[in-house]
C-alpha cells in the first residue's frame, strides 16, 4: 500500500482532524491563552495524532507489500493464502479469513468438477471397449464374406474403428501418464504391427509401403506409438495421389536422438495451413475438400508426442509430398547394461 493512496482513503479523517486543531486554537485565543501555550498544545496534539496515523498505515503497508508480493511470485495464485500471515489490524484479518473460505469453497467445486469428470472419462472408455466388441464382430463377418460386401463397407468400419481409437486416446491424453510405461522398445517390431494392422487398407488403395532401416530401440511406450504412427499412416492414405502412390518408412540415428521419417508422395499441405495442423480441430484446406477430417488426430498425436518426451515435426510441399519426422532421445542407461 502506498502512503499516497492511504491518504486518499483518509482524507476525511485529516480534514477533521485539521479542524479539531483550527477549532482549538481559535478558542485558546478567545480564553486569551499564552501564545506559547497554543503552540505547545498544537504541536502535541500533532504529533500523538502523527503517531496515530503512522501506527495505522506501517503494518496495512508491510502487509500488503507482502501479499502482492508473494501473489506476483506464484504460479497458482491461489495458494496465496498459504504464503502469508494473519494480520493484527482487524480489516486484514476480514480479509485473509474470507480468502480463505473463497479458496476453501473453489478447491470443493474443483474437486466435485475433476470427480465428475473422472466418472464421465471411464464411462466414455468403458462405452468404446464395449463398441468396440460388436465392430470387430463386423469386420470379421466383412473378411469372413467378401463377396457379399463392398470394399466400401470394409472403409467405413474401419473408419469407425479409427475414430473410436482416437476418442479413447484423447480421454487417455489428460492423465496420459498413469497409463504409458516407457521401456526400451523395438522400433521394428512397432511398425510391423502398424503395417499388419493397415494392410488391407494399403492393399485396395493401391499404396506401396517401404520400409528400410528399422533395427532400433527406442525408448517409448509401444501402444502409444503404435497409435501415433496409425494416426500419421492414416494421414497419408487419406491424402495419397490417385496413382502410383507410396509411403516411405526409415530410421537414422546420431550420437543422441534416433529419428523415425514417414514420407509420402501425397497431395501435400498447403503452406497457409502447415504451421496449424497440430491445432484443435483444425481441419485446413484438405479437410474441408475431398476427405472429410474432424482435425483431432494431429492434435492428439502431438499432446501424445509432448507426453512421451518425443519430439515430432511435419514439412510438407503442396502437390508434391509429406514428410514427418518423430524424435527419439537415446538413454545412454542402455547402453551401460548392454
Amino acid at each position: 500500500m502506498k502512503l499516497k493512496e492511504y491518504l486518499k482513503t483518509k482524507w476525511l479523517l485529516i480534514l477533521l482532524f485539521h479542524l479539531m486543531i483550527l477549532l482549538l486554537i481559535l478558542l485558546q485565543l478567545a480564553l486569551k491563552a499564552p501564545i506559547e501555550l497554543i503552540i505547545a498544545s498544537s504541536f502535541i496534539i500533532f504529533c500523538f495524532s502523527f503517531i496515530f496515523f503512522l501506527y495505522d498505515y506501517l503494518p496495512k503497508h508491510f502487509f500488503y507489500q507482502t501479499f502482492l508480493s508473494q501473489l506476483e511470485k506464484l504460479d497458482q495464485k491461489y495458494l496465496v493464502t498459504e504464503t502469508i500471515k494473519t494480520p493484527n489490524f482487524y480489516e486484514g484479518k476480514i480479509l485473509v479469513d474470507a480468502l480463505y473460505e473463497i479458496n476453501k469453497s473453489m478447491l470443493e467445486r474443483i474437486q466435485t468438477s475433476e470427480s465428475n469428470m473422472l466418472d464421465f472419462k471411464e464411462y466414455i472408455e468403458l462405452w468404446i471397449h464395449e463398441v468396440k466388441l460388436p465392430l470387430a464382430t463386423l469386420t470379421l463377418m466383412v473378411h469372413n464374406n467378401k463377396s457379399h460386401y463392398d470394399n466400401k463397407v470394409k472403409e467405413q468400419l474401419k473408419r469407425l474403428d479409427n475414430y473410436l481409437e482416437q476418442v479413447l486416446y484423447y480421454v487417455r491424453s489428460e492423465n496420459a501418464e498413469v497409463d504409458y510405461l516407457i521401456k526400451n522398445c523395438s522400433l521394428k517390431k512397432i511398425i510391423s504391427n502398424v503395417a499388419l494392422k493397415n494392410k488391407d487398407s494399403l492393399l485396395e488403395q493401391k499404396i506401396e509401403l517401404i520400409v528400410s532401416d528399422i533395427d532400433h530401440f527406442i525408448l517409448t511406450d509401444s501402444k502409444w506409438l503404435e497409435f501415433i504412427l496409425n494416426q500419421i499412416i492414416d494421414n497419408s492414405m487419406k491424402y495419397k495421389k490417385k496413382e502410383n502412390a507410396y509411403i516411405k518408412i526409415a530410421s537414422k540415428e546420431d550420437e543422441d536422438n534416433i529419428y523415425l521419417i514417414i514420407y509420402d508422395n501425397g497431395i501435400g499441405i498447403s503452406k497457409a495451413d502447415l504451421p496449424r495442423v497440430f491445432e484443435k480441430s483444425f481441419t485446413g484446406k484438405n479437410g474441408r475438400s475431398g476427405t472429410k477430417s474432424t482435425g483431432m488426430g494431429l492434435y492428439i498425436v502431438k499432446k501424445l508426442c509432448r507426453k512421451l518426451g518425443h519430439k515430432i515435426e511435419i514439412k510438407s510441399e503442396e502437390g508434391k509430398c509429406t514428410v514427418v519426422t518423430l524424435t527419439f532421445a537415446k538413454d545412454r542407461y542402455y547402453d551401460v547394461l548392454k
